[in-house]
C-alpha cells in the first residue's frame, strides 16, 4: 500500500492512510479518489449533513467487501468535529458524528464511510425533525420513469399543500424528495404526513403508486416508503456516494431536469464537473421552511372519513400505539 497522503481541507489537514486501496474494482476507484470526489462536491454535502446526527456506512475494504452501519462517533473523532446525542426506538441512546465541513466528510471517507446517512434533524433539536422526505422507490417491474411519473404527481400534491420539494436520485433507480419544515412536529406526526401523502399519490395513480407495506401487495408500482420518516430511519443524503459497482451518487436535481435525467450518469468521475459548472442546485434548500397543518389536516379527514388510520412500522420497531397488527396478509389469513 502507498504511504499516507496529507490534504489540506480548508484549515484542516485530513490524513488518509492507504490512498490507493481500491473501493470501486470494476472502475478502479481508490480510497483518495473517493475521498477526492466529496473534496469536490464539499459546500453541497455539507449543506446536506450540516448539523445533523449521521451515520456512515462503512466498507473498510471497498464495496466488496463487508459493511457496517456505524451510528455511534467513531473511535479517535477529531475534536473539531460536534456530537448530538440520539434516542433509538429502543430507547438506547448514543452520540453521533454531526458534520459542519467538508473537512469531517473527508475525514469520516478515510474510515471507509462510502455513504452518509443524516437525520431529518438538527443537533440542536433532535426530537423534532426540520425535513419531510417522501421515497419513491420502485419495485420490480418499475424503474426510473415509473419513479419520474410519480414525482410530477408528487410536485402537484405538494403544491396544493403549500410545499416545495427538491428532488434528488437515489443512487439506484428511484427518486427522493425533501421538503424543509419547521421543527415544530414530532417523528410520529411527520410520518403520520408521509403516509397522507402516499395516499394520496395512491388514490391519484391507482395501477402506478402503492403505499402498501408488504411487498407481496405491492405489485409493479412505486412504493411511497413512508417509514422512511420514522425516527432512527435514515435516506443517504444528496451526494452521497452510493456501495454499487460503478460509484454512482444520490444527485441533486432541478425539478425540469428529472425527465431526462439517467441515474447511472451521475458518479463519482462525473459529478465534480456538473458541480463545477452548476454549483449545488439544492443550494436555497434551507431559505424557506414550511409548515404541516394542510397535511397533517388531510391525515386527519383520512382517518375520520375513511378509516385510515396508522400502518405498519418496521419489524425492529416496539409496537407503536394505534398501530394495526404487524403481520403479513398471507401469513394474516392462514392463521
Amino acid at each position: 500500500m502507498a504511504q499516507a497522503v496529507e490534504l489540506d481541507v480548508g484549515e484542516r489537514t485530513v490524513r488518509v492512510s492507504n490512498p490507493d486501496k481500491i473501493y470501486f474494482p470494476e472502475p478502479g476507484y481508490t480510497k483518495l479518489d473517493m475521498v477526492r470526489y466529496y473534496l469536490a462536491v464539499g459546500p453541497g454535502i455539507t449543506r446536506a449533513l450540516h448539523g445533523r446526527p449521521t451515520t456512515l456506512e462503512r466498507y473498510p475494504d471497498g464495496v466488496t467487501g463487508e459493511s457496517f452501519f456505524q451510528k455511534r462517533v467513531p473511535k479517535y473523532l477529531p475534536d473539531w468535529i460536534p456530537t448530538a446525542h440520539i434516542t433509538f426506538p429502543s430507547g438506547r441512546s448514543a452520540d453521533e458524528m454531526c458534520p459542519t465541513e467538508p473537512a469531517a466528510v473527508a475525514w469520516a471517507a478515510n474510515l471507509g464511510a462510502v455513504t452518509f446517512h443524516p437525520w431529518p434533524v438538527r443537533r440542536e433539536d433532535t426530537d423534532h425533525p426540520d425535513e419531510l422526505r417522501i421515497d419513491l422507490d420502485p419495485q420490480p417491474g418499475t424503474g426510473y420513469a415509473d419513479a419520474v411519473r410519480a414525482a410530477h404527481e408528487l410536485r402537484d400534491v405538494l403544491d396544493g399543500a403549500g410545499l416545495r420539494g427538491w428532488p434528488k436520485t437515489s443512487g439506484g433507480r428511484g427518486l427522493h424528495v425533501f421538503v424543509p419544515i419547521r421543527p415544530e412536529w414530532t417523528f410520529t406526526q411527520v410520518r403520520r404526513c408521509a403516509i397522507a401523502v402516499g395516499r394520496e399519490l395512491e388514490r391519484r395513480m391507482p395501477d402506478r403508486v402503492t403505499i402498501k407495506w408488504w411487498k407481496e401487495e405491492r405489485g409493479e408500482r412505486i412504493f411511497v416508503d413512508y417509514n422512511q420518516t420514522a425516527r432512527d430511519r435514515t435516506i443517504a443524503s444528496a451526494y452521497s456516494v452510493r456501495p454499487r459497482p460503478h460509484a454512482p451518487v444520490s444527485a441533486p436535481l432541478r425539478w425540469e431536469e428529472i425527465d431526462d435525467a439517467r441515474p447511472e450518469d451521475f458518479d463519482i468521475r462525473t459529478m465534480p464537473g456538473r458541480y463545477a459548472e452548476l454549483g449545488d442546485v439544492h443550494a436555497d434548500m434551507d431559505d424557506e421552511r414550511f409548515g404541516l397543518e394542510t397535511l397533517l389536516e388531510l391525515a386527519r379527514k383520512d382517518e375520520a372519513d375513511h378509516g385510515l388510520g396508522d400502518l405498519p412500522y418496521p419489524p425492529e420497531y416496539p409496537k407503536m400505539p394505534g398501530e394495526p397488527k404487524r403481520v403479513q396478509p398471507s401469513r394474516a389469513k392462514k392463521d
